[in-house]
């Protein structure tokens, strides 16, 4: 990468037809303006000034070099962009970043051929748009993304309601409540920011009112219609986040994609953690220069499914490395694996073949699950998934024999049970694990299940209390090698908390074991190694100066008197400056999950989220506090938004507690 390769227009206005404007960051080769050139556009509510310059100052100047204009725009009522947000997603975002595409399209730096990608956010909406199919769009990458907004994003699971929900909702509301730079809009940028704070949503309202899988999760979601998206794309993720099941989803269901899942958190391959990490900047433009400048470089050859499977990972907090090797599946579904079926038995034994029917009961304590780890994290000392065995201990547990030889597994295993429940309304909860030689319990995946959703997303219905029913719960994709000497095990629990809202009554679950119940694996050889580049630099990010110190904790507290588990989160990035402009920022986030153990409804989730701008003497501060509560019928929700310019106080909305019936949950 050439150092005067290209030149930073710091903020350019796109026109939208309706009057409003949004706010681009934009990275301009020299010479782009005489010889026009294909485009790179990040779209995305994270504040292209201070929220994501860092990574975009570790990506944008490579695309560049390679010949790339790179247009990094905030979403309307974010950042510097005009206008209101009003949710994720939603109808006007896209079609703005509709309008965003035929602007650049137009400008005399671009030759008409343009590619889309993002993370998260900018890797969902990336896919939305390549649905609409505006002409310019000629290709995506999509990373840590998903198909299907209801089942596989932050809010909902087969039917069960996700911590992440409440969760997201609260950085929501601090994201969309700070100012946008004065140094770029003028004097304008209070009234603007006040605006912004007296007609913001509370998404968790919204996301709340939606239980089930209707038009509003299927707006946005390509599962729908997967013919709609006709361009190629590179579809990416890792097995330390949440969003592991769209790549092969992609690879299985697109007209033309690329899939790859490899062992990082919830961020960019080239900058996450656990290693190996992958070349991403040049994955990319070979991705690009294929697709936007008709490069013969054979990209349309690669597998279908390039993934890492993962050997002997051990239940720590933070992974620094994962061991294990690449594979690579030419097509998917994948015709060298098969399905191997291992029987719940009695005695606690997983068998490969039925053992007898017997009944077994369970009704595990509320907080079970408490070593869940976090559904996706960003941050390398976020929590992963710890050692299972405590939770194990509130499961029924299978287990095999010690393996006299490594299984490999690479896909989405798959549980039927036959079972009734006592009460109406109840969920069931599977993890597959990996039982070390020294008693160390890894999790390997998981999946849930409302059991109102048995037979579907959009119609659930409760359960007839006693009788018995074949269920099926499909868990997440894995890539994973049950080494020689270690077991496999099946832990089944009614609860799993913080992840998962309980029902409003204590369940007790009968299953029959023996030919009824079978978890299906998909096996493959896994004697197959194939090589995928790391980055040449260890340390790709550009280095900003970090003014106070990070800190991020997790931790349970229990109570054992009152009977009462916390479950404690604290995120806080510290104080950073951004260099050129000087923009110091800082995020904290602090949230508590309660639960008694035997009492559902002693539910709460506590969260307040504090940000922190400031430049000289200019210094602006955003509160965000939310609270949930339920009872047997209704969620409680309510949430309070403070702003502050120095240390006065300017602004404050309370949404009073709003009451939202449950809808078989």
């Amino acid at each position: 990468m050439k150092e005067a390769s290209f030149e930073i227009l710091e903020n350019e206005w796109i026109p939208l037809a309706d009057g409003r404007k949004l706010s681009a960051r934009i990275w301009l080769p020299k010479g782009a303006t005489k010889k026009p050139l294909p485009a790179i556009l990040e779209y995305l509510p994270y504040r292209k000034r201070d929220g994501t310059a860092q990574r975009d100052d570790s990506t944008y100047p490579h695309f560049a070099a390679a010949g790339y204009v790179g247009v990094r725009v905030d979403i309307a009522g974010t950042g510097e962009s005009d206008g209101d947000w009003d949710d994720e997603y939603s109808a006007r975002e896209l079609a703005d970043g509709c309008e965003v595409i035929e602007w650049i399209a137009q400008q005399p730096w671009r030759d008409g051929n343009l590619g889309m990608m993002g993370i998260s956010w900018g890797g969902f909406n990336s896919l939305q748009i390549a649905a609409l199919k505006p002409a310019a769009l000629k290709a995506v990458i999509a990373i840590g993304t998903t198909v299907d907004r209801y089942n596989d994003d932050i809010h909902y699971k087969n039917g069960c309601l996700l911590y992440s929900n409440f969760s997201w909702s609260s950085t929501m509301l601090c994201y969309a409540s700070q100012p946008p730079d004065p140094e770029l809009v003028g004097d304008g940028w209070r009234e603007t920011w006040l605006h912004r704070l007296n007609t913001q949503p509370f998404p968790l309202a919204n996301w709340l009112a939606h239980q089930r899988k209707d038009e509003y999760w299927k707006h946005g979601s390509i599962s729908e219609d997967y013919a709609a998206v006709e361009i190629p794309a590179l579809v990416i993720s890792g097995w330390a986040d949440g969003y592991i099941n769209a790549p092969p989803a992609a690879a299985a269901n697109l007209a033309n994609a690329k899939a790859i899942n490899g062992p990082w958190i919830h961020k960019y391959p080239h900058i996450a953690l656990p290693k190996p990490r992958l070349d991403f900047i040049n994955e990319a433009i070979n991705w690009w220069d294929k697709w936007l400048k008709a490069s013969d470089n054979g990209v349309e050859n690669l597998p279908a499914y390039r993934a890492y499977i993962l050997e002997e990972s051990k239940p720590l907090l933070r992974h620094e490395v994962e061991p294990g090797r690449w594979v690579a599946e030419s097509e998917l579904p994948a015709t060298g694996s098969r399905a191997r079926n291992y029987y719940l038995a009695p005695n606690r034994q997983l068998l490969d073949i039925p053992g007898r029917s017997r009944d077994k009961t369970l009704a595990s304590p509320q907080d079970c699950g408490s070593a869940c780890g976090e559904f996706f994290t960003v941050k390398p000392d976020g929590e992963m998934p710890a050692d299972q065995r405590r939770d194990d201990s509130g499961s029924l547990v299978f287990d095999s024999g010690k393996l006299h030889q490594p299984i490999e597994i690479l896909g989405r295993p798959r549980l039927r049970l036959k079972l009734s429940i006592d009460k109406p309304l109840g969920n069931i909860a599977v993890r597959l694990n990996d039982i070390h030689p020294d008693g160390n319990v890894s999790r390997v995946s998981w999946g849930v299940i409302n059991l109102a959703h048995r037979d579907g997303n959009e119609n659930p219905h409760p359960m007839t209390p006693g009788q018995s029913e074949s269920i099926e719960i499909e868990l997440n994709e894995c890539g994973y090698r049950f080494m020689r000497g270690h077991k496999m095990r099946v832990a089944i629990s009614t609860s799993y908390w913080p992840m998962v809202m309980p029902p409003p009554e204590i369940v007790t679950a009968t299953i029959r074991l023996g030919p009824d119940s079978v978890i299906t694996l998909p096996v493959r050889a896994g004697v197959d190694i194939y090589e995928l580049a790391q980055p040449k630099d260890e340390n790709p990010l550009v280095e900003y100066q970090q003014k106070l110190p990070d800190l991020h904790r997790r931790w349970v507290e229990r109570n054992f008197q009152t009977g009462r588990s916390h479950y404690r989160v604290i995120d806080d990035t510290g104080e950073i400056e951004v260099p050129g402009h000087g923009m110091c920022s800082r995020h904290r986030h602090d949230e508590r999950w309660t639960i008694a153990a035997d009492d559902p409804l002693s539910y709460r989730a506590l969260s307040r989220y504090i940000c922190w701008m400031s430049r000289g003497d200019w210094l602006i501060r955003t509160e965000a506090e939310s609270e949930m509560r339920c009872d047997a019928d209704n969620f409680y929700i309510k949430a309070t938004v403070r702003a502050y310019e120095g240390e006065e106080l300017v602004n404050e909305r309370d949404w009073e507690e709003i009451t939202i019936p449950r809808d078989n949950i």
